[in-house]
């Protein structure tokens, strides 16, 4: 893609890597850098170092925590139902970065913000302790259990793709880079740097789960039709530097304070925190330190032991930031994570697609030796696949061909497929005993005494919205209007038959005219023309 001209998102765009970003994109004259950052005062900072070498590019800024809601007041009641809760279209547009998302209508985004660390330091483990101990005191406090559950990790991620991804398509961004973590600088599980814990750390661990987790959801996203082109740079080494200085040390963001400390007994006990154990003097540690960014300020001897050899040793994030760019810009660097687990993973192969036209067959005969069609049990998920099979498959009983449904009106067709229901009631009760009803069209239901959809109703009033989700999502229905799509989609089908020319032989089409039997319906065939063309579930990586 060529930079030239385009609005860029920069997440974390104040951290060491996205100002090393932001620097690398104003060479490629961007028409706007929008620079994210945590807080307003680092959007400020950020403009100020960058003014000199913005030339034509316009530099804006945004803030906040892209974790979280707009709504900041918010109560830990409403946080944590909007990362555990549905995410229906109402609720996407509470959360922050969705808002900065279709505010900015970015081309690209570049995502520097540690987002392993921004959610797994929320530390589940000292949440899931102090419930342990209340539980075992038998006196469970209602604000430990809303502790415990803010601190999820994994809902919390994935809600954080699942906006991520809608804000994108949304506003139709093109190409979305993260740089990513190993979450151990590229060290193994023998990690000598722990948070004062069992060596390797738990909360450590946590981090590079995430990271692994967030890697995995966003190679899903590299291979979903219309989502933005993925990438991700994955640094296994420590990151420096933004400066080296001498001054005071901070230490999350509080200035270290010398002490006047003399001799004292041990004595038998022993607090952590003691007032009485010196005098804190109004003076601030200072000394000569190299600034990491977000891994703090590092001394001289830390510094040397982090990046001597065979410890994690570091990279610059002057760079990270080309590599970066080089992949916005369609050169190969070799180190896409995305490229890399395409190139890794074992996907279909040539042996399976030779022993599926043999495994088919012998069900087949089954079939015919049994006399029992082999429909669906709703072990695919989700339920709609199933209720979308005995459809097709009511469709398959009641008429000899796709051809015959399409020359039927939707009367007619509704009135053949409410007779077959009702004159063989063996078809619907098969359907009620998986957990699908069939909804006939006189308003009356064939059901099992359990139903898949909805999953959760007891003695639930019947609203006519909340009844067609469910008739959507899981119930085999008979009204004239759902025969009518059918029909749509079996003229849609031939359609797309007769558009390939007469007598092409050659690879281009994938269904091509011999695909489809003219003699009879195949559920499992036309179900999957309905998932990858009506549902945009199309596979589009091999």
């Amino acid at each position: 893609m060529i930079i030239e001209d385009k609005k860029v998102l920069v997440l974390g765009g104040y951290g060491l890597v996205g100002t090393a970003v932001c620097r690398e994109l104003l060479k490629r004259a961007p028409r706007e850098i929008q620079i994210h950052s945590l807080r307003a005062e680092e959007v400020g900072k950020a403009h100020e170092e960058l003014a000199a070498e913005q030339g034509t590019t316009r530099l804006t800024g945004s803030h906040g925590d892209i974790f979280g809601l707009l709504d900041t007041d918010a109560s830990r009641l409403e946080r944590i139902r909007s990362q555990m809760g549905n995410l229906d279209e109402g609720y996407l547009k509470d959360f922050l970065l969705y808002d900065v998302l279709t505010k900015g209508q970015p081309d690209i985004v570049v995502d520097c913000v540690n987002t392993s660390t921004g959610i797994a330091y929320r530390d589940v483990f000292r949440s899931s302790a102090k419930v342990r101990k209340l539980l075992e005191a038998g006196d469970l406090e209602p604000d430990a259990v809303e502790e415990l559950l803010e601190s999820m990790y994994m809902p919390r991620l994935i809600r954080h793709i699942q906006v991520l991804y809608r804000g994108m398509i949304d506003v139709g961004t093109k190409a979305y880079v993260k740089v990513g973590t190993t979450g151990t600088g590229g060290m193994g599980l023998n990690i000598p740097y722990t948070h004062s814990e069992e060596r390797p750390s738990r909360v450590l661990l946590s981090k590079s789960a995430l990271a692994g987790a967030q890697s995995m959801l966003l190679f899903l996203m590299a291979r979903t039709p219309g989502a933005p082109a993925t990438k991700e740079i994955k640094p296994a080494a420590a990151i420096a530097w933004k400066k080296i200085a001498y001054g005071p040390i901070y230490r999350k963001g509080q200035a270290l304070m010398m002490v006047d400390a003399q001799p004292r007994p041990l004595g038998e006990r022993f607090s952590t925190h003691d007032p009485t154990a010196a005098k804190v003097l109004d003076q601030p540690l200072e000394s000569v330190y190299i600034d990491t960014g977000e891994n703090g300020v590092f001394s001289l001897e830390e510094f040397s032991t982090l990046t001597t050899a065979e410890q994690m040793e570091f990279v610059t994030p002057e760079e990270i930031a080309q590599y970066l760019v080089f992949e916005i810009e369609g050169r190969s660097t070799g180190y896409d994570i995305m490229n890399a687990l395409d190139n890794a993973v074992l996907g279909p192969t040539y042996r399976a697609g030779m022993l599926r036209h043999g495994a088919l067959k012998r069900m087949r005969e089954l079939e015919r030796e049994h006399d029992k069609n082999s429909i669906a049990f709703e072990m695919l998920g989700p339920p709609r696949i199933t209720k979308l099979l005995f459809e097709a498959h009511l469709l398959r009983l009641t008429y000899p061909s796709m051809e015959a449904v399409r020359d039927a009106t939707p009367e007619a067709v509704c009135e053949a497929l409410n007779r077959t229901a009702r004159e063989q009631p063996e078809v619907a009760n098969e359907y009620a005993t998986v957990g699908i009803p069939v909804l006939l069209a006189s308003g009356e239901i064939v059901r099992g005494p359990q139903v898949l959809v909805p999953g959760d109703a007891e003695d639930t009033e019947i609203e006519k919205e909340r009844l067609e989700i469910w008739i959507h999502d899981g119930w085999v229905d008979l009204r004239q209007e759902n025969c009518a799509q059918w029909i749509d989609r079996f003229r849609k089908i031939h359609a797309e038959r007769e558009a390939i020319p007469e007598g092409d032989s050659s690879s281009r089409y994938l269904r091509n005219r011999d695909f489809w039997d003219a003699n009879g319906i195949q559920p499992g065939k036309v179900v999957g023309w309905i998932l990858t063309e009506e549902e945009k579930g199309r596979r589009i990586k091999r």
